[in-house]
């Protein structure tokens, strides 16, 4: 896949990430896919698109951590 697909692609998750925020889970799935597309490359990762995903998965390990929490004091 051509650098320039893969940018277009990653421009439209992260569009879909502020218009359906409730799906963001698969878009976070969906972006690291992306940048392991650009990784598999040899291709320079964007440090911003990289600080996100580790915003990302520190956001939904304490999500799920919560969730898991709530659902044991039920």
């Amino acid at each position: 896949m051509a650098l320039e697909q893969l940018k277009a692609q990653i421009d439209l998750l992260m569009q879909q990430m502020v218009d359906q925020p409730e799906d963001a889970h698969e878009i976070q799935e969906l972006l690291r896919e992306k940048l392991n597309g650009l990784r598999a490359m040899g291709m320079p990762l964007p440090a911003d698109l990289v600080d996100l995903e580790r915003k990302l998965d520190s956001g939904f390990g304490r999500t799920a951590k919560s969730a898991k929490g709530q659902a044991s004091t039920e």
